[in-house]
């Protein structure tokens, strides 16, 4: 465990940092049961019972900028992903209605988990002291985690670059998306 100081203008900010609750390449990945944009409950035990692996990725925001990037570049890069036997999901705290405002925005033709209680985010670690401007909030950190057909991680990454971040996770899983 590290413990990190900061001054925060007026106040001295303790952060403790547990590396331990960062996943990686290798371990089980965590359980979940949630609902998708559309009120179905989904849980990563019936996704993996139909011999898929699954793309699960964490994103800020619908409808914002790199979080549009982000989905429309898993929504080109789609069929890629089935074909090479995985589903795609994107996660984010926000809404069904906003979830399904920005699935019809951008055409996606995967679900978005509606994870507004954290569970998920949290349980990923992706639910995360952050910086922005010189303000620290906590939020989601993008995320991307590749789990195969048996509920391995085999790629974890956190603090993604929304732009090339698909083509990049899909080089690493063998998969090429662009011709």
């Amino acid at each position: 465990m590290n413990i990190g100081l900061r001054w925060g203008g007026t106040r001295l900010h303790v952060a403790v940092v547990c590396r331990q609750d960062m996943l990686e390449a290798g371990q089980k990945a965590p359980t979940f049961k949630a609902r998708i944009q559309d009120g179905t409950e989904v849980s990563l035990e019936d996704i993996l019972s139909k011999g898929d692996g699954l793309v699960l990725f964490f994103y800020p925001k619908d409808s914002t900028p790199g979080c549009t990037t982000e989905a429309c570049d898993f929504r080109d890069s789609f069929e890629v992903f089935r074909s090479a036997g995985y589903r795609v999901m994107g996660v984010s705290k926000d809404s069904a209605k906003s979830h399904v405002r920005f699935s019809e925005n951008n055409q996606l033709q995967f679900d978005l988990i509606v994870d507004e209680d954290l569970k998920v985010q949290e349980s990923y670690g992706v639910w995360r002291e952050k910086t922005n401007y010189g303000k620290t909030y906590m939020g989601t950190v993008r995320s991307t985690f590749v789990i195969d057909s048996e509920g391995i991680i085999s790629i974890a990454k956190y603090n993604v670059k929304a732009t090339g971040h698909v083509e990049r996770i899909a080089t690493e899983m063998g998969i090429t998306v662009k011709e």
